[in-house]
């Protein structure tokens, strides 16, 4: 069973919201999001892989930003972590979290696909 729960996939209700309500626009962002999510992704998953701090942080930082904008909070929750990981040069668990981000994406990407 998939370990990311639905709810916190996506908030549609504040999704809306962010667009003023505006369903078009927000379908149009979620296309534009899940064209975008997987190069984001390859810039956080190289940062990582290299050991590169400042990277890792302004990636994940960016991506971060993106996602919230729909109430990802799984999605939010680990980019935040590892823009922390990045920040503090703490990389230790940067893989681990690097995970749960793309556990938490895909869900993200599915819930959005939908719209």
């Amino acid at each position: 069973m998939n370990s990311y729960a639905r709810e916190n996939a996506l908030d549609r209700k504040l999704a809306l919201s962010r667009v003023g309500g505006d369903k078009e626009l927000l379908r149009e962002i979620a296309i534009l999001f899940i064209e975008q999510c997987p190069g984001a992704l390859a810039e956080i998953q190289d940062a990582v892989t290299r050991g590169d701090a400042a990277r890792l942080e302004n990636a994940a930082h960016a991506l971060k930003g993106s996602v919230a904008n729909f109430g990802a909070r799984d999605a939010v929750e680990a980019a935040f972590r590892l823009e922390q990981m990045g920040r503090t040069n703490q990389m230790r668990e940067a893989e681990e979290m690097l995970r749960k981000l793309e556990g938490a994406l895909s869900a993200v990407c599915r819930e959005l696909s939908t719209l």
